[in-house]
This record gives C-alpha cells, structure tokens and sequence, in this order.
C-alpha cells in the first residue's frame, strides 16, 4: 500500500499495534486500536459502485468520483493523454459552464481538484454539507454529458504542456523522478511512460481522441462515487439515483493493461547529466509485487525502518554520520500490477554518485543480512499507525482511504488486512523480502549529475521507454456522440439552497487540505495545481 497515496482503510475491528517506545521495562507492550471507517455499499443498475461514509461530527461532505483509468491507459504514442484529459473534466458540460465546478466549491468556502495516476484518476470536492446535491448534479452531469470542442481543447493542451515544462523539464531533478525512474524501471509494461507525458506527444493529441478516450473510459461501470461526511442516509440514496443512475452503461467491453513486467535478473545503470542540477542525485529501484500481494505488509515496515524520520537507517548513516548526502529517502511506489522499493539521495557538495550509490546498496544489503531490531520493528509500526490515524481524521481522508482500496487492490476491505498484517510483520518476514525483492541484481540504478560535470567527450546514456514496451492503441467505440452545450433557457442548473449562507468564502487554495492532492515526484501522480516540490 502507498501511504503517499492513502492510508490503510479499516472496516472490521480494530487492529492493535504495539507502542513499545511507551512502555516501561519488563511491562508488556501498550496495544493502540485503530478506529475502524464504517461505511455502507451498493451498485446501480448501471453498475456504478456507491459508498456512503456518515459522519455528523462534520459540517462538511466530501464528493469523489474516481475512474478506474489512469496513465499506464495513455494510447500508443500518446503519453499524458489521460492527465491532460483530466483538465478538460473542468471545462463546460451539457448545463454547466467552463470552470462552474470550482465555482460550486471556492464559492461557499469549500475547494476541488483532481489528480491523475498511474492507475486512477480522481475528482473531488470538499464543500459545507448543505451543498452535497449540488455537486452530485455536478458530478453526474460531467460524467454523462462533457463538451469537448476545440477552444478548451486546445487551449487545456497548453496548460499541461506549460506544466510538463515547469514541473518537470525545468524543475531540479524533475526528470528523474518523472520521466527517467519509471522508464528505466519498466521493459514491458506501459508503466515505464511518465504520467506527465511529452511535448510530443500531447501535441499528438486530437480531439477525436479526446473524445474516444471519454466514451471508452468514463462511464458508470468504471468508476466508483463515494460521499464522506455530513448527510441523511435516505436523502443521499435518492440524490444518487436522481443523478447518476439514468447514466448509459455502453455495451462495449472495458480496455484493461494485461502486460506483464518480468522479473529483473540483471542490474543495470545509467548515467545521465542534465542542466539546473545544483548537485548530484543516485536512484536506485527494485520491482515489488502488486498492491493486494501479502509481502507489502512486510515491505511497508521495511521502508519506514529505512527512511521514515531522523532515526531511520538512511538518515543516520547516509546523511547524519558519513554525511555523504544532504538528504536521502526511500518510498514504496505501489501499483494494481507491478511496482517499485525507490531510494534515493541529494549528494552533499564535493560527494561522488559512486560513494552514495555505494552507501545505498549497503544500506539495502544491511536488510538481507541481518534481522532489524525490535525497536526499530516497533518504531515502524507505530509511524505507521500514526499516518493511518492522522489520514482519517477528515471525510475527505476517509473517502480517499476507501476509494484507493477499491481501485488499487479491488477490495474495499484490502487495508483492513493490510493493517492486520503489519501488526504480525516480525524480522524475519522483513529479512525473507528483502531477500526475495531486493538484491544486488535486481537493481536499476540512475546516477543524475549536473551538465558542468560531464567529461569533456563523454557520452551520457540515454533513458527513453524501451520499444519492447507494449501499448495499445486506442479504438474508438461506435457512434460516439458529439455533446453540445444545452441552448440558452434549456440549461439544467444546480438547485439552489434552501438555507444559503449570507455570508461566502473563498478558500485559499484549491489544494487547500492536508490530505488534497499535491503534484508528487514519486508517486506518478499529477494534479491541476502543482506545487512546487518540497
């Protein structure tokens, strides 16, 4: 599971996890249980999953709706296409009118964005709980009836490609975490492409593909909608059948990646240099198995012994003691198919790539050779109890917790066990992974150096998505229909509130929660908003 991403769902009981930094000596470690999310399911006709979480200690709602689509969908010579189709989800529908969306949320003092992954892309909301019909009417109504023409098409094109320029292209080190991990970590499965995409191939783009990819991939039996938050039970079933059940189901089967990567046997390394580097930087990733897998729970421990806070492996030695980098971390980028352990370090002034590459593997190898220790075993798991508390503690949270069980491991109860496991990992389990996973040929290191560092007649390598990287085409369903903006006076609007506020605000930000999605260097993950990379 990819804490980055979500935090673990819980369903069932909760699960206990030993707080052993709290306990005396000789006293029997102090169990900390985790509040479950409960939570109410059903499908429509249509087949669109609907979950419900009801919590009346909020005066808020959080609407989401995620698609089960993301950028290992991207056609064949069209990368970023799925993220680019997102922007366009923000611009005019049947009855609504380009950017309304945010106008129903930043208005009344609430906030939405979307993001794009490898796997998903999602659409969310966060607004005061007399709002939810709105936006469900919303939602619907861009699920069923998006415009796509060519003025916002074209001119959405240019958001992104602008974006790809500053978020990655221009950024220190935004190549190697967009573009050059995942193509050097992936032979075969369409994973190795960027979510981000390229100039290229976003210029590529028409809108007949547009238009195809929203006919193909937006429908209700590939997304699920989940409302978290403040609501009468009875009240959102007949809002959800009022707006989203009347939507066509098309007949056509779904498109699915069934690509396999095959297991690495042989290490490889490239060597890259590149502008607007300020100092060197040494990846190195190793395929893990699929989200749903039962070694996760292991793996997940092993990443927090690694890399999680100034008492992690990779902070006390790497950076604090031999002071080879000014920063070093590792993250467990967790997929429905394959997926990778990453770690990485910013080299301090005057350090080589070959010292911090040489650091890392050691600390990787210190896994396989020797069991962890109980206190590191028991400080992971509470760090991670921790994260899975602080992920719930908003309806937004809650939902995205659920919905990314869903889509990622397709079980809505997924976390729950994968917290149960985590509570059971022992040393052992984590010394077993990390011999099965993790070893010196299975590794696909990058060494990222500034351009004032190449040698005089060196050639660098090139990191490009291997042709044996297999992607389909994209086939567009019969008779797709053309949606047009509803003349005026025939426009369904929004109903208005019956107890509106007198006074409205607007929120900061569009990202403007702890858990909204922000652009991540590591995670194949973009948004509309990007910040800037912490």
């Amino acid at each position: 599971m990819r804490l980055l991403r979500s935090a673990l769902l819980l369903t069932a009981a909760c699960f206990p996890v030993a707080a052993a930094a709290q306990t005396a000596p000789g006293q029997a470690p102090r169990q900390i249980g985790v509040k479950p999310i409960a939570y109410t399911q059903r499908t429509l006709p249509n087949r669109l999953r609907v979950y419900a979480i009801r919590d009346t200690g909020t005066p808020n709602v959080s609407v989401q709706v995620w698609y089960d689509v993301g950028s290992k969908d991207d056609p064949k010579g069209k990368s970023g296409f799925a993220h680019m189709f997102e922007h366009l989800m923000f611009k005019s529908t049947r009855n609504l009118v380009s950017e309304q969306m945010d106008r129903l949320t930043e208005d009344v003092g609430g906030y939405n964005n979307a993001s794009t992954n490898d796997d998903y892309t999602n659409y969310y909301e966060v607004i005061p709980a007399n709002h939810l019909q709105r936006l469900l009417f919303a939602e619907a109504d861009r699920m069923a009836s998006l415009v796509v023409e060519p003025k916002s098409f074209g001119s959405e094109r240019d958001v992104v490609k602008e974006e790809l320029r500053q978020s990655t292209l221009s950024r220190p080190y935004g190549k190697l975490f967009s573009l050059y991990y995942p193509a050097l970590a992936y032979t075969a499965h369409p994973y190795a492409r960027g979510t981000i995409g390229s100039l290229e191939n976003l210029e590529a783009a028409g809108i007949e593909d547009v238009r195809a990819f929203h006919a193909t991939y937006y429908r209700p039996d590939n997304a699920i909608l989940v409302v978290s938050g403040n609501f009468d039970p009875a009240q959102l079933n007949g809002w959800v059948d009022q707006y989203f059940a009347g939507i066509k189901q098309p007949s056509a089967a779904i498109p699915r990646v069934t690509v396999a990567e095959p297991a690495r046997t042989k290490a490889v390394t490239r060597t890259v240099y590149e502008p607007n580097t300020p100092l060197p930087a040494v990846l190195v990733s190793y395929h893990v198995p699929a989200d749903r897998d039962a070694d996760i729970a292991a793996l997940t421990v092993l990443k927090a012994v690694l890399a999680t806070g100034e008492s992690s492996r990779l902070y006390e030695s790497v950076v604090y003691r031999d002071q080879l980098a000014q920063s070093a971390e590792a993250f467990l980028d967790t997929k429905q198919a394959t997926g990778n352990l990453v770690v990485y370090a910013i080299l301090a002034g005057g350090k080589t790539a070959e010292a911090g590459e040489a650091a890392l593997k050691r600390e990787i190898a210190r896994f396989r050779d020797a069991p962890v220790t109980a206190a590191e075993l028991a400080e992971a798991k509470n760090e991670i109890l921790t994260q899975s508390i602080e992920s719930r503690e908003t309806a937004e949270g809650k939902a995205s917790t659920l919905a990314a069980a869903v889509l990622i491991d397709g079980d809505p109860q997924a976390a729950d066990k994968q917290l149960a496991a985590i509570a059971q990992v022992s040393a052992a389990d984590i010394q077993r992974v990390a011999q099965k996973y993790l070893g010196d040929t299975q590794s696909a290191t990058i060494r990222y150096l500034p351009i004032g560092d190449k040698p005089a007649g060196a050639v660098a390598d090139a990191i490009t998505v291997a042709p044996t990287v297999r992607v389909a085409d994209l086939t567009a369903p019969a008779n797709v229909a053309i949606v047009t903006p509803a003349p005026d006076g025939q426009r369904v609007q929004p109903l208005p509130l019956a107890h509106p506020y007198r006074r409205r605000s607007r929120s900061p930000s569009r990202s403007g929660s702890p858990t909204a999605c922000g652009w991540s260097r590591w995670s194949g993950t973009t948004c509309r908003s990007s910040p800037p990379i912490s």
